[in-house]
């Protein structure tokens, strides 16, 4: 991983996220567009606008991979491991009403309290799971 790509990954995160507040007036969250275009719960962003963000995620990805030489991702877990973490997130994140993209990233640059306070908070749990499944239990 080189500072280039670290940095122009995070220039068209920081963009996207951007061009999304100002031309919706909507955050950039991922968990609510996931519960947008399933309509679960309550939501001001319109079905199709959260349908069409959420496949263009990989799509952009894969976009930037064929452009870009990326570098390789070795996943070690199993995959009922990752699906089962990966629910498990998205339940806490509706759970808390916010998720890591909207506070992250949005909320973050905005110099948003509540954000700095569940970024915070994220990145506390995250590496407390981490630590506890890694050298505590020995996962």
């Amino acid at each position: 991983m080189t500072p280039f790509l670290a940095i122009s990954g995070g220039l068209l995160i920081g963009t996207a996220a951007a061009l999304f507040l100002l031309l919706s007036g909507r955050v950039a969250g991922v968990s609510g567009m996931i519960a947008a275009a399933a309509r679960m719960g309550p939501s001001g962003t319109p079905r199709s606008q959260a349908t069409a963000f959420l496949v263009g995620l990989p799509i952009g990805a894969a976009s930037i991979a064929l452009l870009v030489r990326t570098p390789e991702v070795i996943v070690t877990s199993s995959v009922p491991l990752l699906i089962g973490a990966g629910l498990l997130v998205g339940f806490g994140t509706r759970l808390g009403n916010g998720c890591t993209s909207g506070h992250g990233v949005c909320g973050m640059a905005r110099l948003s309290p509540r954000s700095l306070a569940a970024t915070a908070t994220f990145m506390a749990s995250g590496a407390a799971a981490v630590f506890i499944l890694r050298h505590v239990i020995g996962g």
